[in-house]
């Protein structure tokens, strides 16, 4: 299997748009010139895209969830960047090289799978012990069932 795990088609990234905009503004991010230190492993996607600011938007996609942050203030969700940097790792697999995620992003993932329970979530001392441990049958169906939806929405 690709170690950077199973890329997303095109349609399945453009099935996650919020709306019509959103496809057209994503889709002029999706080249390598507005972005730096893009990377990807087998859950997530990351990058730095310049944009009108002095410092460029962190954005980062749990492609596991999918899950979705950016810093720019946009009220979509996924906005423009997270979609163009999904668009360019769909589209080109040489454009988002593998590797670990910066800080910035390692620790907004990390943040994720603790809320959720998953590796190092209970034992981080974070109180989520209290809470009952999610079934992993169902997380799985529900996944499942959520790039099903995706794949259908593409179609």
């Amino acid at each position: 299997m690709n170690p950077l795990g199973e890329r997303w088609t095109t349609d399945q990234v453009l099935a996650l748009a919020p709306d019509e905009a959103s496809r057209k503004a994503g889709g002029k991010l999706a080249a390598p010139g507005p972005w730096s230190g893009t990377g990807a492993d087998d859950g997530a996607v990351w990058g730095l895209c310049r944009g009108s600011g002095k410092k460029p938007y962190q954005a980062v996609v749990d492609i596991k969830g999918p899950a979705f942050r950016c810093s720019c203030p946009s009220r979509k969700f996924p906005c423009k960047h997270a979609l163009g940097l999904l668009l360019l790792w769909a589209g080109d697999a040489g454009a988002v090289a593998g590797g670990e995620p910066p800080q910035w992003a390692g620790e907004w993932l990390a943040g994720r799978r603790e809320r959720a329970g998953g590796p190092g979530g209970a034992a981080a001392g974070s109180g989520a012990a209290s809470r009952a441990p999610a079934d992993p049958a169902a997380a799985e169906r529900r996944a499942e069932r959520r790039m099903r939806r995706i794949g259908a929405g593409a179609t």
